[in-house]
This record gives C-alpha cells, structure tokens and sequence, in this order.
C-alpha cells in the first residue's frame, strides 16, 4: 500500500497545481491514499475554506492536516466540527473545534490512522507535544487500532522534529514534518521501521519567499514599502513523500521525495 503526503498547500498557486494534477499523479504512482497539509491554501495564504476542502477531496485527497493557521479563514471553525476529513493539531488547548486525531477506513477495509501534532518552539502556544504523543502512544497502539499511522508534526526547527521522528519510531508508519515549506533531503527510513522526512516543503511557487511573493518579502526585510504577505503565483511544485507500508508490521518498506512540476522539477 501507497500513501503520498503533500506538504502546505499556498495560495491559488498551489491550489491550482493539486486540483489540475493530483488525481493523474494518484494513477501515476499508484497511491492508494493521499493526505495534504492545507493550512496556507486560502487565497490570501493563510487559512483554508470549507470550498478549499471540499475541492481537494473531489480531486482525491482523503484527508487534510492543518497547524498554526487553522483559524485563520473563521468559517472554517464551524466546518471542522462537522468534517472528519480535516484535522487540526491535536494539541492545540483543549477544548477547541474539530479533532487531532482520526482513524479512516479505506475500501480494501485498511485502517489509517492520522495525527496532526504542532511543535512548542517557535510556534503559537499551545499544549507540551511530547506530552501530546505520550498519551496518545499509551492508547492507541499500531497493528491494534490501525494498521498504519501516519504523523504530520507541523514544527519550526528540525531538531524538534527530528525528535519526535524517533519518538514515534516503530509506532508509526510515517512521521513527516511540515510548515517550514522546504522540503528536506533526508527521506529515510528510522532504526525501528518508521518512515521519516524533516519537512514535505510546500505545494506552491517556489520562485517565492517559502511561497510568497520574493519582492514584498525582500522589501519587508529591507525595511522599504512594503504589504502584507502574499503568496507569489507563478508555477507550483508539488512537494512530499511516499511510502510504501508494509501489511504485516504498519512500518515503512520504502520512502521518497516526491517532487512534480514547477521550478524544483528538473532537480
């Protein structure tokens, strides 16, 4: 079995990218579950909509993670609620709208079980994630309440994530981290059988400031006029791994980068 996890999805660049090639890429590469991180996906790069979600899972995305923007576009709260397909972090403070945590059950009768954990450093207050995953690793347990896991830890520094890649190991069948929007080149496979990458990257114009426009953003560094941000809109990328899971155990058998149009293509 097959699962793609794309990395944050930016602005109508990124959008576009998913909606007009996804469904190719599924038969391409012969993914049997897809899950996108969704959280920058609004126009305005933060934030996602109800018609955002719903978009994507008419174009073969089974379940979307989301982090520190979550609650940027305010009628995503009430949508949350009501949609087990979007998750946000399951340590943001207690309580607060829709859930972290889920178990899917594919057609083949395949439970998928997906957790959307924040990291602490650098990021918006929210609950101690070492914490978090104690108690989720102490009730639910891989090959008992699902046959494979996957963890998108959405964190700021790599060693955070790195962290939890080994925390998880041999508990999950894909620990990947997102929110930094470049993607890593460490896509391996950890001593006790889980598959990890520090981060996804994005899903969004990478002739860009981690998805925004380069020309605001250099201004704003420099200290001249400026906007806010605003995503640039020149060809997306898709960026993210595959793994390939192993029945028998939950683990990993094999993982990669997955890369797909834009400027990161050739490389």
């Amino acid at each position: 079995m097959k699962i793609l996890f794309l990395g944050d999805v930016v602005g109508i660049s990124g959008c576009s990218k998913i909606m007009n090639n996804l469904l190719n890429q599924i038969k391409l590469n012969k993914i049997d579950f897809v899950i996108v991180n969704a959280e920058n996906a609004d126009e305005t790069g933060v934030g996602l909509t109800k018609e955002i979600c719903e978009d994507f899972f008419r174009c073969g995305v089974n379940v979307i993670t989301t982090g520190n923007h979550v609650w940027d576009q305010k009628d995503i709260m009430n949508f949350i609620d009501k949609e087990n397909r979007l998750l946000r972090p399951k340590n943001l403070f207690e309580p607060a709208p829709g859930r972290g945590f889920e178990i899917y059950t594919t057609s083949k009768e395949i439970k998928i079980g997906v957790l959307n954990l924040m990291g602490n450093v650098f990021m918006k207050k929210c609950d101690d994630v070492f914490k978090t995953s104690k108690n989720f690793m102490e009730k639910y347990k891989l090959k008992e309440d699902y046959d494979f896991l996957v963890v998108d830890f959405h964190g700021e520094i790599t060693s955070e994530k790195n962290a939890i890649g080994h925390y998880f190991d041999g508990k999950a069948t894909l620990v990947v981290g997102t929110h930094t929007h470049i993607p890593t080149n460490d896509a391996r496979i950890l001593e006790s059988g889980t598959g990890y990458q520090t981060d996804a990257g994005m899903c969004g114009d990478y002739n860009s400031v981690i998805g925004m426009n380069k020309n605001n953003s250099l201004n704003r560094f420099l200290k001249k006029d400026s906007v806010k941000h605003f995503p640039a809109e020149g060809e997306a990328t898709l960026s993210g791994v595959i793994v390939d899971c192993d029945i028998k155990t939950g683990l990993a058998k094999k993982i990669k980068s997955f890369i797909f149009g834009g400027q990161l293509s050739n490389t």
